[in-house]
This record gives C-alpha cells, sequence and structure tokens, in this order.
C-alpha cells in the first residue's frame, strides 16, 4: 500500500485536493490530520482538558460563550468547545512567547493525532486499499513525510494569491492575522522544492479548479507510474515483504532529510 503524504500550507487548495483526490476516478482514503486535530480535543478528552488547563488562565475567550443553545457545561456536560479564533490568535505568530504557546499546543495534540492516524493506515491497509492519502499542513514539520512512499505539494507561485485565498475564506482574519497564520506554516514554495528534491510531485495551484483537476490527472500520473498496482497487491498478499519495504523506505527519507538539513545549514551559514 503506497502512503502519500498530502501537505502544502493554508489556503493553497489542500483541502479541495484531497477532495478531488477521494472522489472518483481516484477514490482514494483521506486521513485528514485536521478532523482527528478537532477530534482529539473534543470536550470531555484529555486534549481539551490539557488545553483548558494550559491556556484558560490567559486566554480569556478560550472557549466558545454560553448562549441558549450552549450551555455553561457544554451540550454533553463536557464543557463548552473550544474557540478556535482565539486560541488562533494565542498561538500563531513570531515573538517568542506564542512560539512557545505554540510548541506547547503542538506537543498535547500531535501524538493523540498521529495515534489515530495509525490506527486509521492500518484498517486501510487490512482492507486492501491500493493507496492512502495522509493530509498533513505540516507533514515535512512534524517529520510524519519518513513514513510516506511519496510526497504531495499543493503550491501556489504567487503569494498574493495564497492571502486574498484566506482572507476571504476566513473573513474575520486581519491581514496582520493572515500574515501571521501564513507564517506560521512556513513557505509553500520552500516545501515544493522540497517535495522534488526527494522525488514527490508538486501540484500547482494558481489558477481555478478546472486547471486544477489537469494538474491532479497530471501529478496522479507521475505516481501511479512509479508505485504501479500490481506492487501494491504484492505487499498486500505478502505482509512481510511490506513491512521490509517500509523500513526501506523509512530509512531512505530519514537519508534524504539528514541531507537537505545539512544543505539548509551551509546556506544559512552562508547569510
Amino acid at each position: 500500500m503506497l502512503l502519500i503524504g498530502l501537505t502544502g500550507s493554508i489556503a493553497t487548495g489542500k483541502s479541495t485536493v484531497s477532495s478531488i483526490l477521494s472522489s472518483p476516478p481516484y477514490n482514494l482514503p483521506i486521513v485528514d490530520a485536521d478532523l482527528l486535530a478537532r477530534k482529539v480535543v473534543e470536550p470531555g478528552t484529555a486534549g481539551y482538558n490539557a488545553i483548558v488547563k494550559y491556556f484558560s488562565p490567559t486566554t480569556p475567550e478560550l472557549l466558545v460563550a454560553p448562549s441558549e443553545s450552549m450551555p455553561e457545561n457544554g451540550p454533553d456536560g463536557q464543557g463548552r468547545p473550544l474557540n478556535r479564533p482565539a486560541l488562533g490568535r494565542r498561538v500563531f505568530g513570531d515573538d517568542p512567547q506564542r512560539k512557545k504557546d505554540r510548541g506547547v499546543l503542538n506537543s498535547i495534540v500531535h501524538p493523540a493525532v498521529r495515534k489515530e492516524m495509525a490506527l486509521a493506515i492500518g484498517r486501510a491497509y487490512l482492507c486492501g486499499k491500493k493507496a492512502v492519502v495522509l493530509d498533513v499542513p505540516l507533514l515535512f514539520e512534524s517529520k510524519l513525510d519518513v513514513y510516506c512512499g511519496t510526497v504531495m505539494v499543493v503550491a501556489v507561485r504567487d503569494p498574493e494569491v495564497q492571502m486574498q485565498r484566506l482572507m476571504k475564506r476566513d473573513a474575520h482574519l486581519s491581514r496582520e492575522d493572515a500574515e501571521n497564520r501564513v507564517k506560521s506554516q512556513g513557505d509553500v514554495r520552500e516545501k515544493a522544492r522540497r517535495a522534488e528534491e526527494r522525488g514527490g510531485v508538486v501540484v500547482w495551484n494558481d489558477g481555478d479548479r478546472e486547471e486544477l483537476e489537469r494538474e491532479i490527472k497530471r501529478v496522479m500520473g507521475e505516481v501511479e507510474s512509479s508505485s504501479p498496482g500490481w506492487w501494491g497487491w504484492l505487499l498486500w498478499l505478502c505482509p512481510p515483504a511490506a513491512v521490509v519495504v517500509a523500513g526501506w523506505r523509512y530509512w531512505g527519507n530519514l537519508r534524504v532529510n539528514r541531507a537537505w538539513e545539512e544543505k539548509e545549514g551551509r546556506e544559512r551559514a552562508k547569510l
């Protein structure tokens, strides 16, 4: 089974690409990190309790305000849901405190999300799926790319396209808020270069839906030619071989990442 790591940056169109890949003619199962991240911080979960404990003293609007439709203890008695815009303002930005708080939030959410991902991928393998899309905005940053057979980055060539899409989608954001969110996920063009260097693919999404569908068709042609269907069936029918191949890919990806980090270190040293 081929594990496709799908990533990009905020407002580059990654969710649209994910939706297309889950529909005919591709029909690929999607493991969406954003959906899982919401699931693991629902009221009553360990993640929710940890976030409330850490952030509530400094973030008065951390929880959705009580109302007729939202009682003080929440509809299920487990507490009111998190006020995601307020939490976002708390952790997105470049100043040291926001970076620290973002690190704390990630340390709460990421382990729980990884557990849910592993369970979903395992179910897909047992069902005989030829490929699974692991949809993760911070795929490289979380180092989940080392587990992927290939990486697909959804990117835009023009940074302003990304900003305009984000502000149109989330009208409550000021331009400064939008810039902070974009910066927090890194330069998507850098992610595109990284994917290409490791033999991955890039979906360029500066145009309309029709152009995007053509671009996905092109990219999926490359992916399928590098991992034919018979190879996937062979690995599914022979689990020991699948384990060996997964280990080989993992080791190879570690080497690629190490080389990339060394290259980045040399370039930073020149500045």
